[in-house]
Parts: C-alpha cells; sequence; structure tokens
C-alpha cells in the first residue's frame, strides 16, 4: 500500500486505542488526560448520550411489538435472540450475526455489540474486586498460571475507578470480597433483609448477603444524575446514572482536546515493524465503504473485547510473529473462560403480604463466594458467588380463571406472592484446550476471516453446579422460605457475557502473552487490558478490575513512553 507523505501525517498520533467499551473507554481517557493524543477506533456507529437512546423513554405500548422480535429479527440474530438481552427495545445494540459469522466448533453463545460504547451500554454493572485469594488460586492449585500481580498491586486502582465510575454498595470486611470506594448502597427490601439476618445468624458469619455492588449513582455524583429506579438501564440511561463510556469516560476523555473518535473503523491487523520491534500502527477497513487504510501511533491499546482482542492478535502475522503477534508462547487463544450460571434456587415467603417494594431497583443481592475458604472444603476447585432477591409477583397471575366479573376486578387490586431467588455464579478453571483460532474458510461481511471457538465447561464445572443449587436451597430454607424449588437452566460458554483469558498475563514470556503491566512481552508498545489478559476469572463480574487494570497499564505505558523505553 503506497501512503501518501501528508496522509500519514495526518493519520499519525500518539497513541491508538482499540474499542470504545469499558476498557477502550478508560484507556481513551487515561491517555489523553495524560498529555497524548489519542485516536479511538470503533467498528460500528456512533452511538451519542442521551440524543440515540431511542428507546429510554418509551412506554412499553409504544414499542412496535410489544419487545418481542419479528420474524426478520430472528433471521439476522440467530445467536443474539438465544438468551434475553436481545429484544426489540435494544435491538440496535447487537451484532448482526449473518453480517459477522463464527465457528462454533462447540457452542459458544458469542454476544456482542458494534458501536461507540460497546457493552458499556448493555453491562449488568454489577462492580466487584478480585481478593488476593482470587490472584493467589492459580499457584495454589496448579491450575493456569501464576498471576504476575497481586491484590495489593490493583488496590489504588480499583480506589481510582470506584471514585471515578461512581460504585454503590455497602462495605462488609469480608475477605473474598474486599470493599471498596462506596457511594451510600441502594436498599435491601423488607423480605431480603429477614433473608439476611437469618442466613448470617445461621452460619455464624461464615456466609454473608449484600446489597449488590453497582454503577449505579444513589446520589449525583460529577455531573450525572442518580438512578431513577426505572430499571431501564439496558436501553441506556439519559440521566447518566450508571456508568458507561458515554456518560462518563468519553466526555472526560473529549474534555481534554486531545481526542478523535473514529466510528465504522474495523481494525484488521496491528502494524510491525521489523526494525524496531514494534507496532508503528493499525490497518483499518472502514465498515462503510469497506476501504482500508492505516493509522500510526508509538503506542497501541488493544481493547476489542476478549475475542475481538485476540482475532486482531492472531490477524496480525508476519515474518516476526508468524502465528500471530506476540504469540511465541503458543499462549494466544487459549485458554479462554466464562462464568457458569442459571441454577440455583427460589422460593416463597410468608408473612411479609401487608408490604411492597418501591420503584424498580436495578439491583438485586449478592452472596460473596464461601467454598474453598477456612474450613469450607469441597469436592472441586474454587467456587461460586449468588446474585438474587426478592421480589413481589404482581395481579396477573392465575389470572386464567379469573378472566372476568368481580374476581378479575378484585385480584387486579392486590399483589400477589413475594419469591425470593438465589443464581449462583460460578468460577471456570483455565484449560489450554478451549481455544480460540481463526478459520480461513468462511468470511465476514468484510472479507476478514472468522474466529472458530473450541471451548466447554468440564467436570470442576459440573460438579460446582450441584452445590449451587443444594447450598442455595439449604440457605432459603434455613431463612424461612416455602415451596423451594432447585433448577438448573443448562449453561453454555459465553452466556455469562464474562468471556475472559486467550492473551494472558504472566511472569514467563514462554507460558504468557503480556506482563504484569499488560504490555505484550514481545512488542513493547502494545498493550491489552480487556479481559484477554485474564489468567483466571474468580467468580466476581470482571468489569471492575478491567478498567482497574487499564489505568494502571495507562499510568505505566506513558511513564514508560516519556522515558524513550516505548
Amino acid at each position: 500500500m503506497n501512503i501518501n507523505t501528508n496522509l500519514k501525517a495526518e493519520n499519525t498520533y500518539d497513541a491508538i486505542v482499540v474499542g470504545s467499551g469499558i476498557s477502550g473507554g478508560w484507556a481513551a481517557k487515561e491517555l489523553t488526560e495524560k498529555g497524548l493524543k489519542v485516536l479511538l477506533l470503533e467498528r460500528g456507529m456512533n452511538i451519542e448520550h442521551v440524543k440515540d437512546y431511542d428507546a429510554a423513554m418509551k412506554n412499553p405500548w409504544d414499542i412496535k411489538h410489544a419487545g418481542r422480535l419479528t420474524e426478520e429479527m430472528k433471521s439476522t440474530h440467530p445467536v443474539q435472540m438465544r438468551d434475553y438481552p436481545y429484544n426489540e427495545a435494544t435491538e440496535k445494540w447487537w451484532v448482526n450475526d449473518l453480517e459477522c459469522p463464527y465457528t462454533e466448533v462447540k457452542r459458544f453463545d458469542w454476544y456482542r455489540g458494534f458501536h461507540v460504547g460497546g457493552k458499556s451500554l448493555m453491562w449488568g454493572r454489577q462492580s466487584y474486586r478480585l481478593s488476593d485469594h482470587n490472584f493467589e488460586d492459580n499457584a495454589r492449585d496448579g491450575h493456569g498460571i501464576d498471576w504476575p500481580i497481586r491484590y495489593k498491586d490493583l488496590a489504588k486502582w480499583y480506589d481510582y475507578a470506584e471514585r471515578f465510575a461512581g460504585i454503590s454498595g455497602q462495605a462488609e470486611n469480608w475477605p473474598l470480597l474486599p470493599d471498596g470506594q462506596f457511594l451510600p448502597p441502594m436498599q435491601l427490601n423488607c423480605v431480603e433483609k429477614s433473608v439476611k439476618a437469618r442466613i448470617e445468624e445461621r452460619y455464624n458469619k461464615q456466609r454473608i448477603m449484600t446489597i449488590g455492588r453497582v454503577a449505579n449513582l444513589t446520589v449525583p455524583h460529577k455531573g450525572r444524575g442518580s438512578c431513577q429506579y426505572r430499571n431501564l438501564c439496558s436501553r441506556g440511561c439519559p440521566f447518566g446514572a450508571y456508568f458507561s463510556t458515554q456518560s462518563s469516560t468519553l466526555p472526560a476523555a473529549m474534555d481534554t482536546g486531545r481526542l478523535t473518535l473514529r466510528p465504522y473503523s474495523i481494525v484488521n491487523h496491528i502494524i510491525y515493524d521489523k526494525d524496531t520491534k514494534k507496532a508503528k500502527g493499525v490497518m483499518v477497513i472502514d465498515a462503510e465503504t469497506n476501504k482500508s487504510m492505516e493509522f500510526y501511533a508509538k503506542l497501541v491499546f488493544v481493547n476489542g473485547s476478549t475475542l475481538g482482542t485476540t482475532f486482531i492478535l492472531l490477524n496480525s502475522t508476519s515474518d516476526a510473529h508468524p502465528n500471530g503477534l506476540g504469540n511465541a508462547s503458543g499462549q494466544l487463544g487459549h485458554n479462554l473462560m466464562d462464568h457458569h450460571f442459571r441454577c440455583g434456587a427460589s422460593g416463597e415467603a410468608e408473612g411479609f403480604d401487608n408490604k411492597y417494594t418501591y420503584g424498580r431497583r436495578a439491583n438485586g443481592i449478592y452472596v460473596p463466594r464461601y467454598q474453598n475458604f477456612g474450613n469450607d472444603k469441597r469436592d472441586y476447585l474454587r467456587g461460586f458467588g449468588y446474585q438474587g432477591g426478592a421480589s413481589r409477583q404482581n395481579w396477573q397471575r392465575d389470572v386464567a380463571e379469573l378472566s372476568f366479573g368481580a374476581g378479575l376486578k378484585e385480584k387486579m387490586t392486590k399483589p400477589g406472592k413475594w419469591t425470593m431467588g438465589l443464581g449462583g455464579f460460578g468460577e471456570m478453571l483455565p484449560y489450554y484446550e478451549n481455544r480460540v483460532y481463526i478459520d480461513h474458510s468462511k468470511k465476514d461481511k468484510w472479507g476478514q476471516p472468522v474466529l472458530a471457538i473450541d471451548c466447554e465447561y468440564k467436570e470442576n464445572e459440573k460438579k460446582m453446579r450441584i452445590d449451587m443449587m443444594n447450598d442455595a436451597a439449604e440457605m432459603l430454607e434455613a431463612a424461612g422460605i416455602k415451596n423451594i424449588k432447585t433448577y438448573d437452566n443448562g449453561c453454555y460458554p459465553g452466556m455469562a457475557i464474562h468471556e475472559m483469558g486467550t492473551a494472558r498475563m504472566g511472569k514467563d514470556p514462554k507460558e504468557s502473552v503480556l506482563n504484569e503491566w499488560n504490555q505484550m512481552h514481545e512488542v513493547k508498545n502494545v498493550f491489552v487490558t480487556d479481559g484477554s489478559c485474564m489468567p483466571s476469572i474468580g467468580c466476581q463480574n470482571p468489569s471492575l478490575t478491567f478498567m482497574a487494570l487499564t489505568a494502571r497499564a495507562a499510568d505505566y505505558a506513558v511513564k514508560e513512553l516519556k522515558k524513550g523505553n516505548l
């Protein structure tokens, strides 16, 4: 490709950030605030805060098909429609599967959103720190490789991320769930308070229950409004009440005057310079015109989400890196992990018929991991936490036999039964054979090869699921809940939308792709701070950890750049 010299100058920045989701938005904010001229590349369309949240203020009757999917939506989104996030009100957030196919060697539900903000607009917002225990588990039981950092290395960056993002929660002084910099917590409802008190008494505080730690503001924060308890977060929040790229990191980066945002920019590969042994930029396909172009920078942050990032790295081949950029270890694409869930127990709470809830709290409860800790030993490794909560059913239950007359009118004036549920989120171990690779036999809309995914849960995860059901039932029974039923609705990797691994951090370049600063061992000016960097995943929701790792890596990268080391 012949690049015009003037064009090359125009297309040159201090840093390029690939992807504008949770970690990419943080990278853009941190790098611009530290004085760098940054190009933020997003493969999908632009979404402007407030203006483009089309369904945010719509009533149920304003949505054409009452939220249901049309046959056309189902035909273009065969993967996205496998679960609840994809619906009529949010359908523009989710990727067209026909345009962006992938190969499922084994079933893997890959939920993707290609637009500015990425999944920061659609995430569940649960925000938990990993603990020292999580950073040490790999070394302790020999699965995966040892983390190159410990909790103490990340603690101040967790503080930093929480203070900016705005995390509401309750301090609990629980060793497997470190406390953070919290805004006032949302309140437990009456049934949850009762269940919490009974569980903690029954297990002598060896198990605890707390309100979810959530990136929803309970007080105004940094110019953003507080949560309105609408529970319509997945449509985009016009109040800026939850953390997203649009509400938080993007405005901060734009305020510096040093950010250029370019949507519709599909990064095909990173350009490697064999003389300097560094990346010199990226090759981009314009998603609208299909034209190729190059952008150049001294620093590249790859934040395309776990599998998106790994595709780019695997696709960045050269004489020096024939198996993908920075892949001398052979670990790139391996050790794919996701949480497993969709099992637990629920039942009915009696004695609260004169109580109801206020608003629609966009949050639930959390029971942090207690298994394989202290005196609690199990026949599997690692453990799980619970999310869930109590709610009151509405009058529509049992209406079939009361569909007319006085009986219906009376039924409509009374809310239904209180129910309480606990759903487990379990840790998956890193397995080398759970992997992704490039399938050259299939192409996407832009002529690129696609990713093949070969991943499954194994015996450790299956054993854990039995306890995820039984422990939930046992705790609910101890809390006085009646008519308890356990469930396992089945789970495939990808469903939790917490995919991680595939470009892991480590101390030894022979066993890992990245060092302790999320910097490529082999290509010093490339940093990866999304989920692909994780050597293990705990059972906690991971996004807060991505934010902290990104802020830490950006701080290090800029210092190294200024020293002339990059």
